[in-house]
């Protein structure tokens, strides 16, 4: 372990995806990759909460059928979400009859899930653990800011919290498919919590840009690396106003990402200025970086990826309160070995 980096000596292996998106995920990028496009939202059930869960369920299962495997073969589910006591990701698991370990980094969390899962299979007390993680627009809506039915002003800050849920399997093992034979966590860089003082819960890409911009510098000083080894440094979900920011504090401190960097807020919708900064929300970079990113990863167009989730922790609670937004990032190095 370099600082706050862990490098994963034994290559833990993503061998295999899921993802399903909502209908207006789907008009854009990811569209063509995910394994399950949605016609509506509420994907059959009766509440936005059960379809968030169904989602999730959905990702969880089609990522290990993917990778061939049966479920009686899983050793361990890691897994969270936005809401309350992360509802979603602990109903789901009632689905599945392998331990359920649950987490909560808000929209950091599919890059928490993996780094943990790569740390448990490194060390070698597990073989197989599915990681995953999920969001819905209006059960986001409802718990952070304000019920659909008060037909509420978005301010143009705002950000579109993504219906969708994204999974994978990580494996001590590389995949029969040899596609994904190789694809391999190589490190993982948890990162502290950053608080600028933003108080807008609708200006996510502000408040969470900080914290990406610390871990990503943190990543490349103990790595002892430059920002342009990375074909790509993904971050999770700052949209289009976040990413700028991003992009200026790294050149600020004398790393440039300009030419590698992307944000899976920022390319998930087709038309940004329709849906003001763009995507955010769990399922975000959950759902762009197990499909469309994994997808170029495969054809090997991208060789290695620094995939930087990022998540606000904040609650209606400590907003109300007039709380600042604490934000967090973790970040995982991706490589074809």
């Amino acid at each position: 372990m370099r600082s706050n980096t862990i490098i994963f000596s034994n290559k833990p292996k993503i061998i295999a995806t899921g993802t399903i998106a909502g209908p207006k995920e789907c008009r854009g990028v990811v569209g063509k990759y995910v394994d399950k496009a949605l016609i509506e939202d509420t994907f059959g059930e009766s509440t936005y909460e059960k379809a968030e869960c169904k989602m999730l369920s959905f990702a969880i299962a089609k990522a290990i059928k993917n990778a061939g495997l049966k479920e009686t073969e899983m050793d361990l589910l890691i897994s969270g979400d936005l809401l309350n006591q992360i509802i979603s990701a602990s109903f789901a698991a009632r689905d599945f009859e392998f331990p359920f370990l649950g987490v909560y980094g808000a929209c950091s969390t599919m890059a928490e899930s993996m780094a943990i899962a790569a740390a448990f299979i490194n060390a070698g007390y597990y073989k197989k653990i599915v990681a995953a993680t999920g969001s819905h627009f209006s059960s986001a809506e409802r718990q952070y800011r304000y019920p659909l039915e008060l037909g509420n002003t978005r301010p143009p800050q705002s950000q579109w919290t993504v219906t969708g849920a994204g999974g994978c399997v990580i494996s001590d093992m590389g995949a029969a498919n040899s596609q994904t034979d190789g694809i391999s966590i190589t490190s993982a860089t948890f990162g502290k919590v950053v608080d600028y003082g933003i108080t807008d819960v609708n200006n996510m890409g502000a408040a969470m840009a900080p914290s990406a911009c610390s871990t990503i510098l943190q990543h490349l000083r103990d790595m002892g690396r430059k920002a342009d080894y990375y074909d790509l440094i993904v971050t999770g979900d700052l949209g289009a106003l976040g990413s700028r920011i991003l992009k200026d504090l790294t050149w600020e401190k004398g790393v440039d990402i300009q030419k590698n960097h992307v944000d899976c807020g920022e390319i998930i919708y087709n038309v940004i200025e329709d849906e003001f900064q763009g995507g955010s929300g769990a399922g975000c970079s959950a759902v762009v970086f197990n499909s469309y990113i994994m997808d170029k990863i495969k054809k090997r167009e991208l060789n290695k990826v620094l995939f930087v989730a990022t998540g606000a922790l904040l609650s209606t609670v400590s907003s109300g309160q007039g709380e600042s937004i604490p934000c967090i990032s973790h970040a995982v190095a991706i490589e074809n070995v």
